[in-house]
């Protein structure tokens, strides 16, 4: 399983996957779809839309925010933030989040070299979200702040 998830920065190979992309009721309430924040990432070149890959198809997508969007959450300028973070409908339940989240350390070593930590904003009622982040290695120092759908936690994840 484990070598059957990937990630990659977004082609445009990827995109009649990404547009025919589910969400469920819950996901919808906090998360994008990839094609609503794909338009935000082509306004704002400091977001790089990552694709979630199963066995070479498009199962998930989030976002990669550089300063521009740490800045809300944090003091660290050698942070970057996971933003927009879903798995679509149809391949959930395969552990492809939490896998997705152990091996984002290295490919955020390997492309953003500069960085020395992950951070995130996940809303306090997505607690299906808190415990995926959770288990892949994400800390909740008590950071909070508000968001348009109340409150957020602030997780961080730092680099080795």
């Amino acid at each position: 399983m484990k070598n059957s998830i990937t990630l990659d920065f977004y082609k445009e190979a990827y995109k009649p996957k990404l547009q025919n992309y589910h969400l469920s009721e819950e996901q919808n309430r906090y998360a994008p779809f990839p094609m609503d924040a794909l338009l935000t990432c082509k306004e704002d070149s400091t977001r790089c839309p990552i694709v979630i890959l199963y066995q070479g198809e498009p199962a998930g997508f989030f976002v990669l925010h550089g300063w521009k969007g740490v800045q809300k959450y944090s003091d660290n300028k050698e942070a970057i933030l996971i933003r927009a973070y879903s798995i679509n409908a149809s391949y959930q339940g395969k552990g492809i989040a939490t896998e997705s989240l152990r091996i984002l350390d290295s490919f955020v070593k390997e492309h953003f070299p500069d960085k020395s930590e992950i951070i995130l904003a996940v809303n306090h009622q997505n607690t299906n979200a808190q415990h995926v982040y959770q288990k892949a290695g994400f800390t909740d120092k008590g950071l909070r702040t508000m968001g348009p759908k109340g409150e957020l936690y602030i997780f961080h994840k730092p680099l080795k």
